[in-house]
């Protein structure tokens, strides 16, 4: 039987008294690749910080890989990669390298000399989403499906089992958004890593994912392993919305 990554069970929070996520259920096993999907404010990146501890449930429980997350301390087993990663300084001096070389702090400490282990993950992180060659380059030079990749890095560096992306492809072309999935299936199939996807582009996350959630305060979980249904891409949204399909 597959190793559980990720368990919750009637999970709600609400904002002071605004409900943001309702009595959500669903799991995940090693090597699943969950999508997230629903409208805006419907509570899909307060599920992420739900899963990550940064928040805490107002009922319910959370298990990551197999430990309720009061009790979690296997942070460096998860990587995440927020919605504004490359919202920062342009100008800020930073090389390619080096904001990939932050993921390994997570894992050994702010205050942390790196070794020769350090440079091997964060050189082999850049190769995985095709950076490397770009190591020395600043990072406010590049586009920002480069950048994107750079900050993927930056988590993959870290060497976690769950990988979870909040609306990873905002800002960037159509051509970087294809390579962007393209990599994540890779990440995904290759390297057999988990991934929890946030995304609004219900189209391309169908292609690529085995788990759908759809998430609008309440949370319906689907396994799609076999194929999504409209059904399933429309229900966290008004049903006078129609889901139109695209292709790259």
């Amino acid at each position: 039987m597959a190793e559980k990554v990720l368990e919750l069970k009637d999970v709600s929070f609400s904002y002071s008294s605004q409900p943001a996520v309702k009595s959500a259920t669903f799991s995940m096993e090693k090597g699943d690749f969950l999508g997230v999907i629903g409208p805006n404010g419907g509570g899909k990146t307060t599920l992420v910080k739900l899963i990550l501890g940064l928040l805490k449930p107002d009922s319910g429980s959370i298990r990551v890989f197999g430990e309720e997350i009061p009790k979690f301390r296997g942070w460096p087993r998860l990587g995440y990669v927020p919605q504004k990663a490359t919202n920062f300084d342009q100008n800020f001096p930073a090389t390619v390298f080096e904001v990939a070389s932050m993921g390994r702090f997570e894992r050994a400490g702010l205050m942390h000399q790196l070794s020769k282990e350090d440079y091997n993950a964060v050189e082999n992180a850049l190769k995985v989403v095709g950076m490397l060659g770009m190591r020395d380059k600043r990072v406010g030079d590049l586009s920002g499906g480069q950048q994107q990749r750079v900050f993927i890095a930056r988590a993959l560096a870290g060497e976690p089992e769950l990988l979870l992306l909040d609306e990873p492809t905002v800002g960037v072309d159509a051509e970087a958004q294809h390579n962007f999935y393209a990599l994540l299936k890779k990440l995904n199939k290759e390297f057999g890593m988990s991934l929890v996807l946030i995304s609004h582009d219900v189209g391309m996350v169908s292609k690529y994912v085995n788990k759908l959630a759809c998430v609008n305060i309440n949370v319906e979980f689907h396994d799609v392993s076999k194929g999504v249904k409209d059904s399933d891409l429309v229900c966290a949204y008004p049903e006078a919305m129609a889901a139109v399909p695209h292709h790259h």
